[in-house]
């Protein structure tokens, strides 16, 4: 079988693709926009088992209003590197810290998607000075989903059987990448609101995650992330991590949640308010997981009204 080379993931568009070395490892960055450092920067994290097409209608439309937009492909995925260690909270927080410095800026605003979401909330607390404000799309505050799965029976059901299974060593790479990524395709139908698996956009979406998650050692590297948030509980490193995430956040904190997203319910979001009591909340109608992709117009408008605020 022959495995699609991480550069098929560099898709032509009016952007330009970059190679940032930061915190010690190659990132894939995509960028748009001004690339003079006085325009103001915002960084666009994507979630799991996915890479940074999921973030073209708001990287060009960001770049549009006058932002340096620019999407990255995490420590794993697409064509960034893939080392064996590094997928715990503290270091992927310093990936975007040293992205933001390597890109000869001094501070920024992190856009991120589920897993990506939890990599601004990381970076805004353990790297405070580099991040202006914070924007999230279905992604609670890591001690938020902590407790809601915990108490909450719904948000327990909705989450815990697929991180779980992510548990299990070298089962779960083979599900994601057999037949061609169809598990990828069955996560994306799965956790959408009911209008966007009917569309065109959609179809290219499936064929091209597919494809990515099959690039040798991505599969591994997207499920380390979800290894290291469960196994990390038990573990010295997991506590100090919890320990220093438990503060309150003085920064702009944006969250946008699908209405119909069936994986991370809307009460793990109201417990987000403990730690960022002025966060705002966006809801999308009709959509589901997959807010940013499912209606773009409207989470890109919600994001620049943001960002002028």
């Amino acid at each position: 079988m022959t495995y699609p080379d991480p550069s098929t993931v560099r898709f032509d568009g009016p952007w330009q693709h970059r190679d940032v070395h930061a915190n010690g490892i190659r990132f894939h960055a995509v960028e748009a926009g001004p690339s003079d450092p006085g325009a103001p920067l915002v960084v666009l994290l994507h979630g799991f088992a996915d890479f940074w097409w999921s973030w073209r209608h708001q990287l060009t439309a960001l770049s549009d209003a006058g932002y340096r937009a620019v999407a990255l492909d995490l420590r794993g995925y697409g064509d960034s590197d893939k080392p064996p260690r590094g997928y715990d909270g503290w270091t992927l927080a310093g990936d975007v810290a040293g992205l933001i410095r390597a890109l000869g800026h001094t501070e920024a605003t992190l856009v991120g998607h589920a897993d990506g979401g939890l990599v601004c909330w990381a970076t805004a607390v353990l790297h405070p000075r580099l991040v202006r404000s914070i924007a999230l799309v279905s992604s609670p505050h890591p001690i938020a989903l902590k407790r809601s799965v915990l108490a909450d029976r719904a948000q327990r059901s909705a989450f815990l059987p697929a991180f779980l299974r992510c548990q299990l060593p070298w089962r779960p790479e083979r599900v994601l990448t057999r037949d061609d990524g169809a598990e990828v395709e069955r996560l994306l139908r799965g956790r959408s609101g009911p209008e966007w698996p009917q569309t065109e956009e959609f179809a290219e979406v499936v064929e091209r995650a597919r494809s990515a998650i099959q690039i040798p050692g991505a599969a591994h590297c997207s499920l380390e992330y979800q290894r290291w948030a469960f196994r990390s509980q038990w573990r010295p490193d997991g506590r100090r991590f919890m320990k220093a995430m438990n503060q309150v956040m003085t920064i702009p904190v944006l969250q946008i949640h699908g209405d119909r997203d069936p994986y991370v319910l809307a009460a793990a979001l109201r417990r987000d308010t403990r730690w960022a009591p002025g966060r705002g909340l966006h809801t999308v109608a009709g959509a589901g997981h997959f807010a940013h992709q499912e209606r773009p117009a409207e989470v890109t408008a919600a994001l620049t009204e943001f960002l002028k605020r």
